[in-house]
């Protein structure tokens, strides 16, 4: 778990849960992310992290058992209520979620602390409004995480 206290909002984060969006957000193309590997690895010493994905292409299971963490499968066109779905199975309140497209929305405005990638498929708008914050790379995003200093930073008053 990690506990974050964000100085002039009052809010104590109690944080168990990584939920992470696939394509285009820890793969391209398919093929996960370089740098990506180890900073799950280090993640996972204090968060259980899911890969949630509709699957476009075809390598969810596979990077899922390449990073050694869960893997749900969700509807392909239902994959936005799925995600928010399984969310709220975990509890929003104590889960961290990042993701890049439109199935990404509901899953981004409900969790705790949302993280949006703007990566080399780009990102859905509606993704990037609902997010608490937005950036450039999901080596970032996971680095935002690691370092919560950075976390702070960008969400407090």
């Amino acid at each position: 778990m990690l506990n974050i206290n964000l100085p002039g909002r009052d809010l104590k984060l109690e944080l168990r849960n990584l939920l992470l969006d696939v394509n285009g957000t820890l793969t391209l193309d398919g093929d996960l992310i370089p740098g990506v590997a180890p900073r799950i690895a280090a993640l996972k010493e204090n968060l259980e992290i899911t890969l949630l994905t509709s699957d476009t292409q075809g390598k969810g299971a596979q990077v899922a058992d390449e990073l050694g963490v869960a893997f749900f499968k969700v509807g392909s066109g239902q994959g936005g209520p799925d995600k928010r779905d399984f969310l709220n199975t975990l509890g929003p309140e104590g889960t961290v979620a990042i993701g890049n497209g439109f199935n990404d929305r509901y899953m981004l405005k409900d969790a705790a602390v949302s993280i949006a990638v703007i990566g080399g498929e780009g990102a859905c708008v509606e993704a990037l409004r609902r997010a608490d914050i937005v950036v450039a790379s999901i080596l970032d995003a996971l680095d935002i995480i690691l370092n919560p200093l950075r976390l702070i930073a960008t969400l407090r008053d």
